[in-house]
């Protein structure tokens, strides 16, 4: 199955895309096959959540459109670059300077304050931060008082806030958020996933979530869904109803 995200009316070219990806892992009779010629776009300034039940190979997926893991066979292209031909150094610079990364344990530096931890990929990239964007990603987050803190003097719900700030402003072409609410209260998750919201309504930034939480998904402007390493259906303005019902008959 195809899934093109076709369904928003938009012609640019996607800033993620997967063609005919498989992923095996193994030899023999011990082979996993985790993707199963997987095809799939995500549009530019869009919102896309990747579900489907455990071991249905979402976070395989995710790995291998971040240029985290290698595929097997097929090819992924994050805007114009096919990344499975890239080499190593190339693929680390274009990881850099093109891809955000949220995760779920937040991944920040202890030493650092929260504003040192949300420069940090700009300073390593040898580039001057763009103060303008660097104030109006902290106010979409809602940090501006707690920039002088360090992880430990935060909630995990403003580490995670963090982690956002940091994915957004080295305003790379797309974030890949891998379960981003996962250590979260409700109240937390849901500030979060806001802020999320928000970066691709008002900043045009493109997120691609792994999540399991219907909650979480209906937040999204897409989601697709996974079964056995293949993509087998997709929902647009999704709610947390219609997610939860999808992922049951998957599951059934």
């Amino acid at each position: 199955m195809t899934v093109t995200g076709a369904e928003t009316g938009r012609r640019t070219m996607p800033a993620v895309a997967a063609k005919g990806v498989t992923k095996i892992y193994g030899h023999g009779d011990a082979a996993v096959h985790a993707l199963r010629g997987v095809d799939v776009g995500f549009d530019t300034g869009a919102f896309t959540a990747i579900m489907g039940p455990s071991g249905s190979g979402k976070s395989t997926l995710m790995h291998c459109l971040a240029g985290l893991d290698t595929v097997t066979e097929g090819e992924v292209r994050i805007g114009d670059v096919d990344i499975t031909r890239l080499g190593d150094k190339r693929l680390t610079l274009l990881r850099r300077d093109r891809v955000g990364f949220i995760f779920q344990a937040f991944n920040l530096l202890p030493t650092l304050t929260a504003e040192q931890n949300i420069r940090l990929p700009v300073d390593i990239a040898g580039r001057q931060v763009d103060q303008e964007l660097f104030d109006t990603v902290i106010g979409t987050v809602g940090l501006a008082d707690r920039l002088g803190h360090r992880p430990s003097e935060l909630s995990g719900g403003q580490q995670q806030r963090v982690a956002v700030a940091r994915a957004l402003i080295s305003k790379p072409q797309v974030i890949f958020a891998d379960e981003p609410t996962g250590n979260l209260d409700s109240r937390s998750g849901a500030e979060v996933l806001s802020f999320l919201r928000t970066s691709v309504r008002d900043l045009h930034q493109t997120i691609v979530m792994v999540t399991h939480d219907p909650v979480a998904a209906s937040y999204a402007d897409r989601v697709v869904f996974l079964r056995d390493g293949a993509l087998v259906t997709e929902l647009a303005a999704p709610t947390p109803q219609t997610v939860l019902d999808t992922l049951l008959k998957l599951e059934a």
